[in-house]
This record gives structure tokens, sequence and C-alpha cells, in this order.
């Protein structure tokens, strides 16, 4: 039996703290659930704001093999939102929601059971007016009445829903309990027969991926998860775990999927870079020490036959050790062939530039490895359009000495320095690029990790400000730690001028600046 994928890290797992994307990263995230193999990728909630109606339309332009839906509440003026994002899809689907749980019904919606019902009816017989594809979710439904239950998704399938979702939207039940519910609405519930029916389990007591394989278990055909396990609270059901689990436990789980199991380390990989979540080491199936043997039995086993330790092979989620295979002496046809088989896929333009980066990078260090290419591509791929540019910088700092930073940035042909004490030498290069831009920003999280290993590793900074109620998330990478900070802190200043209401008061604010004013920029 086929078991459908639907892969909500755009919404769901966006809607995390500090998870926000911008439109290129979603594309670029979009593309790659299409290489990987997803059935449907649900692209957004459309009515949460113009930057996610943007994205679910562009990605709607760009997917052709997925379904791409979008979420709405169950409302019109959501639904027809929702429908103008996902029309231009190939595959369009609308996603409409209502809780039916008598604490969502009491404390957030106000409504009764029959009003419920009633608008069940209304929006689902709307939604499906306007699109072929509908899929109909009980919030909470795991703290649902199951007999109420029964009665709103009955209503749902007899006005027109091609999916039913029953979700475990609190992380709240058990894989007995979930297995029992799927069961009894199988088994009682008029026309479930003729639709897909869906789970969506969250993680709060770290039971998502069992609740999800005990509803498959229990008939369930189509399973909602994320990259990594992203999402609100606690996070998602993690794609990868339910599909591997699935795939190496065939004797307990006779079902297929359409995911490339081999996309999955640069799936996971690519998300954790674009939001600046970093995988925890002890993550199954995509941690750094996933399939790391330190314990000298561990190691001896492993050596005779790799089964006494692993029960999956590493090369099956595409992972791969780092090795030392790209050198000074390497030329870009063997640059271009290796950035192929890890699994990306570049214009010529993108390569000849990845290329100069990969050179330039020898310069400083004396190994390159997998995750070094790995870093200098994805920073190609993902620009940000640049407003600012990082001219140079220079740090004094000491145990006993206050910091100081001296920073010089070209801001539309103009340089301008500026000098600042800090907290360190990052805290005065930051507060040195707010005094030019005039822009302050709250520093919400910053943290700098090691790319690959060894002395001469590059340094990977990100930072996540809060502006304006917004998360934004900037990123740099440099052999120098510092340098990577300041120009992951440009990055988010970036992100941040694309709002011309700041763009303009950065500008006012550079008028009043002229005495920081070095050259015209050559």
């Amino acid at each position: 039996m086929k078991i459908k994928v639907f892969d909500t890290t755009l919404r769901d797992g966006e809607q995390s703290p500090g998870c926000s994307m911008h439109l290129t990263e979603k594309l670029e995230v979009a593309k790659q659930l299409e290489k990987l193999g997803v059935d449907v990728i649900e692209a957004g909630f459309a009515i949460a704001s113009e930057g996610d109606f943007q994205a679910i339309q562009e990605i709607s332009k760009v997917i052709k093999g997925a379904t791409v839906a979008s979420l709405a509440r169950a409302t019109k003026e959501d639904i027809l939102r929702a429908y103008d994002a996902v029309k231009g899809a190939k595959h369009p689907r609308i996603h409409t929601f209502i809780a039916t749980s008598d604490i969502h019904l009491n404390y957030k919606l106000k409504k009764t059971r029959e009003e419920v019902i009633d608008i069940t009816k209304e929006m689902v017989t709307y939604a499906r007016s306007l699109c072929e594809d509908v899929e109909f979710s009980c919030e909470d439904a795991t703290r649902t009445d199951p007999e109420f239950l029964r009665v709103v998704i009955e209503s749902a399938i007899e006005s027109g829903a091609r999916t039913i979702n029953i979700p475990d939207t609190v992380g709240y039940t058990t894989p007995t309990e979930y297995y029992d519910l799927i069961t009894y609405i199988k088994q009682k519930t008029k026309g479930i027969e003729d639709v897909v029916i869906s789970v969506h389990c969250h993680n709060d007591l770290g039971l998502a991926v069992a609740n999800s394989l005990a509803a498959i278990s229990a008939g369930a055909t189509q399973v909602e998860c994320t990259i990594n396990g992203l999402g609100e609270r606690a996070g998602n059901a993690a794609l990868e775990e339910l599909v591997m689990a699935m795939a190496t436990r065939k004797d307990l789980y006779a079902y297929e999927t359409n995911i490339k199991t081999k996309e999955i380390m640069h799936t996971s990989n690519l998300v954790s870079y674009i939001t600046g979540v970093a995988v925890q080491p002890n993550k199954a199936i995509v941690g750094a020490n996933a399939f790391s043997h330190e314990s000298g039995i561990h190691q001896h086993g492993v050596l005779n036959h790799a089964s006494t330790y692993e029960i999956m092979q590493p090369e099956h989620v595409g992972r791969r050790q780092n090795e030392l295979v790209m050198g000074k002496h390497s030329g870009k046809h063997a640059f271009k062939e290796k950035i192929k088989q890890m699994g990306f896929d570049l214009t010529e333009q993108q390569i000849t530039q990845a290329f100069s980066e990969f050179k330039a990078l020898l310069d400083k260090k004396k190994n390159i490895f997998d995750a070094d290419i790995a870093a200098i591509v994805r920073n190609e791929t993902l620009p940000v359009e640049e407003i600012i540019f990082l001219r140079d910088f220079t740090v004094h700092a000491g145990n006993q000495l206050t910091a100081t930073a001296h920073v010089a940035v070209d801001i539309e042909g103009v340089s301008y320095r500026c000098a600042e004490i800090g907290d360190g030498p990052i805290d005065a290069a930051f507060k040195a690029i707010q005094r030019i831009t005039g822009i302050h920003l709250n520093l919400k999280d910053y943290k700098v990790h090691s790319v690959s290993s060894g002395k001469d590793a590059q340094g990977e900074a990100f930072v996540k400000v809060l502006e304006e109620g917004l998360e934004y998330t900037g990123r740099g990478l440099s052999t120098d730690v510092i340098e990577a900070s300041i120009l992951a802190y440009v990055s988010v200043m970036n992100k941040i001028l694309r709002d011309s209401v700041r763009y303009n008061a950065m500008k006012e604010q550079l008028d009043d600046n002229l005495d920081l004013m070095m050259e015209e920029a050559i």
C-alpha cells in the first residue's frame, strides 16, 4: 500500500520560533522537497501575510509534480485567499480546518457543536466550488468526543472533502489511543472509504512518529510531517524518521512511499542551513552522531559487519563521510562533478562563482571537506539582495581592553566607516553598523559553529533579530568567526532593508552621517 507524504515544513515548520524564511529560501526548499519526492507541499498560510501569499503563488508556479496546498481557516475570506494563492499550481489543494474539541469550542471559538457542523458544511462546500482537491482538518481531534468527531467528518465528506485529517494538534494522544481512534473512524464513518485519511502529529510528549506509525497501521494513508521535525512548540513528526522506519521495518510496515531516501540528508542540511536551527547531534537519521561509533565494542562489531550496530546503511539516506578529494590542483570540471555528486543543481554562472569561492578558500584552508563545499554552494544559491556590503573591519580586544571595532561598509556606491566600543569585538562591530544605518536591532539569537573539522575550519555564523514583530535570520561564512559574524549581521540588515519604510529611514540617517563618509567606492 502507498502512503502519501504531506510535508508542512514551509507552513507548520516555519511557524516555529526563529524559522521564518524569505521567498528565495522558500522556493529553494520547495524545489528540494519535490526532488525528495513528497506528494503534497503545504506551502504556507495564505491569509497570514502578504509574504506568505506571494511565496505560495511562486511555489505554485515552479512545482509540477507535487500537489501544492495552502492552509485556511473555515471562513470564506481565508478559503478564497488560499485558492488565489494556489490556483496557478498544476495540482492545487485547499486545506481548511476548524476546531472540534470542547476545549476549543468553549474557550477559543465560543461556538456550539451544531454551529461547527454548519460551518463545516458551508465552508467545505465553498472550498470545493473553487478547487477539486479539498482537505478538511478537525483541529484537536484527539481531544474531541469521538461520536461528534464522526459527525463532523461525515459532514465534510458529504460536502466534498477528498482528504480528512485527524490531527493530534497538541501532541496529547498515545499510539494505542490513536490506533483505536483511527479504527473507530474507519468503522463508523459513512463515506470514509472514499477519502484519504490523513494524520498530523505534534511531538509534545515525544510520540509524534510513534503515533503516526500507529495511525498508518490502523489505515491512515497520508502522513503529515516536516523536515528535521520542525514545528510549533516541540515540533512535528519528522519526515526522515517516518520514512526510514517504514523502509527499515517492512516486516511491520508493509508500505511504500515516493520518497527518494538518498535525498534525505541533503534536504535536512538545506532546511537547517536556511532556518539556522541546528540538528541535534543525537537526532535519529540525520544527526551528526546517527552513524557514529565511539565505543570500542561497537567499533569492533561494525568493522566486522555493519549490521551488528547499524540497522540501516548511511548511504541510503544520502550520508557520506568527509573526504579530502578536492584541493588546489582541482579544476572546474572536477568541482562541477563534485557538487553534482553532492546533490546540488547549479546554473553555469553559479558554478563559476562557487568555484571562485572554492579557490579563494584554498588560500586560507589546507584541507577542503564536503561540508566546506556545501556551505559555499548554499551561500551562492541562496543570495540576499545586497544593499550593504562589508568592505573591511579591524577589531581590538583583550581581557584587559575595552573592545573596539572599526567597520567600513559600502552603501550604493558610497563608503562609510565607523568605530564603536562594545562588550566584545562582535558587539562593537554590530554597534558600528547600527550607527551607520540608524537601524537598531533587537538581537534575539547569535551562534557560530564549525562547518567542518580542523583548526582552520570555516565558521558559519547565524544572527536572529526581532524587528517590528517579525524575526529575521542572517548568515555569514568565513574562516574568521568575527568576519562570519559581521557578514551575518550585514545579511540580516539587507533582509530588513527590502522594506521600503526601513530603507527610506536608513537613507535619512545616511544623509545625517556625512561625517562617516569615507570616499566614493571603487
